[in-house]
């Protein structure tokens, strides 16, 4: 009986032992999990102060009748509406390498194209609206469509784009060419393929392929499906060298970005992230890139400037698809209606 009280102590010692470990313990993964919560927010705050935005106030959208035919079939029961951006890109030659830097009549956007984040976020579609095309701009008369960013910024730029088509525009974005140049080099390079077979270029080398007036035997068409070819091509790159897996990659990529481009208020850290999230599963080969249906090009009723001719009536009807989000059953249902990248390789 003498010995029970010192196995007593004993265990009692053994208790406070275990309690101090697993104090210990929980306090280090307090302090990992605090850790990491403040990382997050300071890289949040980093994000956030590097994005360049811009004052844009959104016009409301025009009224479109009701949809009808298999497109206008409903949305299932709780699904996300779909997400469009209306993005343009500039050159750094006419812009000082400043996106922000807008002034009356001092740059037209070399590229335009209207990007769809489908509700299911499982797919893209990227339509390029060819910059000559002659369409009505607000206040202006007719012009060529890139002339809409010159005469009133974004805000003229995205009501232009809302009439054309029909399509309320969520979000806008313009970026300097001179970021897919970093993000080639960023990368190692990239590879399009061209009627030449597959060509591997370095950032220099694919912007002055996507620049090239002289080579291209249809024009501004040809160049559309470069500037299209280069995007997939860095998309490419990001996902089959598993670049996401890699912090410091993926954070050179996004401030190469944010260096080059400019924004709407409405995206930041937390934005880009819930959609990062949403999006997680979508891959390269989901995304469609097309070309605004055009019937070629003519002359401006002056007789002064070469024009692109829009084919209103397939557009409109690619336009109804794209409000229902259901453009891929469209493009199936109707497969030479719409000018896509995927259709040959570029010249």
């Amino acid at each position: 009986m003498g010995r029970q009280p010192a196995r007593h102590a004993a265990n009692e010692h053994g208790m406070r032992k275990r309690t101090k470990v697993l104090i210990a313990a929980a306090c280090a993964a307090a302090l990992l999990i605090t850790g990491t919560g403040i990382a997050v927010l300071i890289y949040r705050a980093h994000i956030n102060s590097r994005i360049n935005h811009i004052d844009i106030t959104f016009p409301e959208p025009p009224q479109m009748p009701d949809p009808t035919g298999p497109s206008a079939s409903p949305a299932p029961s709780g699904a996300k509406a779909p997400i469009n951006f209306l993005i343009l890109g500039s050159d750094s030659r006419s812009s000082g390498g400043d996106p922000t830097d807008w002034q009356y009549g001092g740059q037209r956007s070399d590229v335009m194209m209207l990007a769809q984040i489908s509700g299911d976020r499982q797919t893209v579609n990227v339509m390029s609206i060819p910059r000559d095309s002659w369409v009505p701009i607000e206040g202006h008369g007719e012009a060529k469509i890139n002339a809409a960013f010159s005469y009133g910024g974004a805000t003229l730029a995205i009501s232009t784009v809302q009439n054309l088509t029909g399509v309320a525009i969520d979000h806008f974005a313009i970026i300097d060419f001179t970021s897919f140049e970093k993000l080639t080099d960023e990368l190692g390079g990239v590879t399009i393929v061209t009627k030449k077979g597959e060509q591997r270029m370095n950032g220099e080398q694919a912007l002055l392929f996507v620049r090239d007036r002289y080579n291209v035997p249809r024009g501004d068409f040809d160049r559309v499906r470069r500037q299209q070819a280069w995007i997939k091509a860095i998309m490419s790159e990001v996902f089959d060298k598993d670049v996401l897996k890699n912090p410091l990659k993926v954070g050179n990529l996004i401030n190469i970005v944010l260096d080059y481009s400019a924004v709407d208020q409405g995206i930041d850290f937390d934005y880009l992230a819930g959609l990062a999230v949403e999006s997680r599963d979508m891959r390269p080969g989901a995304v469609r890139f097309m070309t605004a249906p055009y019937t070629g090009t003519g002359r401006s009723p002056d007789g002064k400037q070469s024009i692109v001719v829009l084919d209103m009536p397939k557009l409109d009807a690619l336009m109804e698809a794209w409000r229902n989000d259901t453009v891929a059953e469209y493009i199936a249902a109707n497969p030479d209606s719409v000018p896509k990248l995927d259709d040959r390789p570029v010249d």
